[in-house]
């Protein structure tokens, strides 16, 4: 097998997980709370004390603004989402996915995933990449699997990075 496709969606996630990880460090609970203007995206409390994410259906044209908190959520769901939907059973959803509750809790979900996928993509074979077979989410049609790595490698760069530019804002 030539490992070369898989080398190169490994190096790119590892490229962006240095940066998650710098980002990630030290995140406080104020942080990811802060609202950087009225009516943005966040995560709060339900009536039962679970943390919940804004979502609206169909999302807004243009996308509100989001707080650090809801980001690291989304991170959380997708990432969840993707690999059990690539390598579980397919049972994670949105609605069923609350935020933590605490900055330290998101970075170590976030974490987890990271391990989880890594590993799981660092296991396939070319053929696995070239199969369908993993491909039920986000793609509604079939697409080779490593099609959903390599969406996953620039959702993961796009998030971390809207981060960064919220905390730097921040500080």
């Amino acid at each position: 097998m030539d490992p070369a496709r898989r080398a190169v969606l490994l190096r790119q996630l590892g490229l962006t997980w240095s940066l998650a990880e710098l980002l990630l460090d030290g995140l406080s609970d104020e942080e990811c709370l802060w609202e950087p203007v009225p009516g943005c995206w966040t995560v709060r409390p339900n009536a039962e004390g679970v943390w919940i994410a804004d979502w609206e259906e169909p999302e807004p044209d243009p996308a509100p603004a989001c707080t650090i908190g809801w980001i690291t959520w989304h991170i959380g769901w997708w990432w969840s989402m993707v690999y059990d939907h690539s390598f579980g059973a397919g049972t994670v959803q949105r609605e069923n996915t609350p935020w933590p509750g605490t900055a330290r809790g998101a970075v170590e979900w976030i974490t987890s995933c990271h391990d989880a996928w890594s590993s799981a993509v660092d296991g396939c074979t070319e053929a696995d990449l070239d199969s369908t077979e993993r491909t039920r989410w986000p793609y509604p049609e079939p697409r080779p699997f490593a099609y959903v790595v390599a969406w996953a490698n620039a959702e993961l760069m796009k998030n971390v990075a809207e981060i960064g530019v919220l905390r730097r804002i921040h500080s």
